[in-house]
C-alpha cells in the first residue's frame, strides 16, 4: 500500500474487491458528462493510479459542476466498489478535485515497470547502430538534446489507448527497434537504416504533443498540431542543425522518406495518416507499429494479474473493435 505526500495510505485499485470503501485521491481518464436512459446527467471516468483502473460512475450530477472536478485531471473520491458485467467498478458518493504533488504522482500515475535507464541506454546502442554516418550524425543530434531526451524518457506513449504510463514512449520505441531487428533479416531487401530511423522518429513529436506533469494531456501544441506534424517540423530543424553546426548534409531523398515514414506511420487516412505508407520501409514501419501499439492495448485489457473469477470479457476496446477474451485457458484463475 502506498501513501500520500502527506503520510496517509492510499488503497490501490489493484487491491480493490466488490464492496470495497474507497477514500483517496486518483487520477481521472476521459472524464465526461453523459445521459442516463431517462436523460438526466451522470457522470463517467476511468479512475486510475499506478496499479491500474476501473471505471467510475457519479449517477447525478450537475453539468456545470464538470469542469471544477476535471480542471487538475486528479480527484480525491468517495465511494464504494460493486460489481458490473463482471468488472469492478466505482460507484462514486463525493468527488473533489485534487492539487497532487511530486510524490503524489508516483502514487497516482502508472510507470514503465522496466528500467528507464537500461531501456535508454540499449535504444541508444541500436539507433546508432546504422551504417550511414549520416544518418549517425543525425541520431547523436536528436539522443544529445538534453532537454528533448528527457521528455522522451518519461512521456506516455498515448492518453489511454497503448502504453499510457510513465516511460511508455520510451518502452514502446525501444520494443518496435527490438521487433524489427529481430525481424528485418527475413526482409532483406528493406533498408534498415530507414527502418530504425524512422522508428526512432515516428512517435517522437509525443515528446511535446502530451503533458504527464496534471495528469495525462495533450499540451497546447499536441492540441494545435499534433505529434505527427511536429515530428515532421523537427526533422527540419534537426538537420538544418546538423548541416549548420556540423556540416553534415542529410540527402533530400534521405530525408523526404524519413518525413514519409513519420506522416504514415498511422497506416490509413481514417486512424490520422496524412499520407498512406507508400515506401517498403513505411509500410513495415506501420505494421510493426500497428502490432505492438495493437498487442500492447488487448495484454493491458486482458489484465490477466488481477483476473477475478467469473471476469470473463472486457468492456468493448473502441481501437480493436471488439471485447477482449481475458482468461489464459491455460491457465485459469482458480475459484
Amino acid at each position: 500500500m502506498a501513501q500520500y505526500a502527506d503520510g496517509r495510505h492510499h488503497l490501490d485499485i489493484a487491491e480493490m474487491t466488490s464492496g470495497t470503501r474507497v477514500d483517496g485521491a486518483y487520477s481521472l481518464v476521459n472524464p465526461q458528462v453523459a445521459p442516463k436512459r431517462d436523460g438526466s446527467p451522470y457522470f463517467k471516468c476511468l479512475v486510475r493510479d499506478a496499479t491500474g483502473e476501473i471505471p467510475g460512475r457519479l449517477w447525478s450530477i450537475d453539468p456545470a459542476r464538470a469542469d471544477e472536478i476535471t480542471r487538475t485531471g486528479y480527484a480525491w473520491i468517495s465511494g464504494c466498489t460493486e460489481t458490473y458485467k463482471d468488472q469492478i467498478q466505482l460507484k462514486i458518493e463525493e468527488i473533489k478535485p485534487h492539487e497532487p504533488d511530486e510524490k503524489d504522482l508516483a502514487v497516482l500515475l502508472p510507470h514503465t515497470r522496466f528500467d528507464v535507464d537500461e531501456m535508454f541506454n540499449e535504444l541508444s546502442g541500436i539507433v546508432r547502430s546504422v551504417q550511414s554516418s549520416e544518418l549517425r550524425a543525425l541520431a547523436d543530434c536528436y539522443l544529445e538534446d538534453v532537454a528533448l531526451m528527457k521528455r522522451f524518457r518519461q512521456a506516455p506513449a498515448a492518453m489511454n489507448l497503448h502504453h499510457a504510463f510513465i516511460g511508455g514512449l520510451l518502452e514502446h520505441t525501444l520494443q518496435l527497434l527490438k521487433i524489427a531487428d529481430t525481424t528485418i533479416g527475413f526482409y532483406p531487401d528493406l533498408n534498415r537504416d530507414l527502418v530504425v530511423m524512422g522508428l526512432f522518429l515516428h512517435d517522437l513529436g509525443k515528446s511535446y504533443e502530451l503533458q504527464w506533469d496534471r495528469g495525462f494531456d495533450y499540451t497546447v501544441h499536441g492540441n494545435l498540431v499534433g505529434h505527427i506534424v511536429f515530428g515532421v517540423q523537427m526533422l527540419g530543424m534537426k538537420i538544418a542543425e546538423l548541416k549548420l553546426k556540423q556540416g553534415v548534409t542529410i540527402p533530400v531523398t534521405v530525408k523526404h522518406c524519413l518525413e514519409h515514414i513519420i506522416l504514415s506511420h498511422h497506416g490509413k487516412k481514417e486512424y490520422g495518416a496524412p499520407v498512406l505508407p507508400s515506401t517498403p520501409e513505411a509500410i513495415f514501419v506501420a505494421q510493426v507499429d500497428n502490432l505492438d501499439a495493437k498487442t500492447a492495448m488487448a495484454i493491458s485489457a486482458a489484465d490477466r494479474g488481477h483476473l477475478k473469477p467469473d471476469q470473463t470479457f472486457s468492456e468493448r476496446i473502441w481501437a480493436l473493435e471488439t471485447k477482449i477474451f481475458r482468461p489464459d485457458p491455460l491457465n485459469p484463475v482458480e475459484h
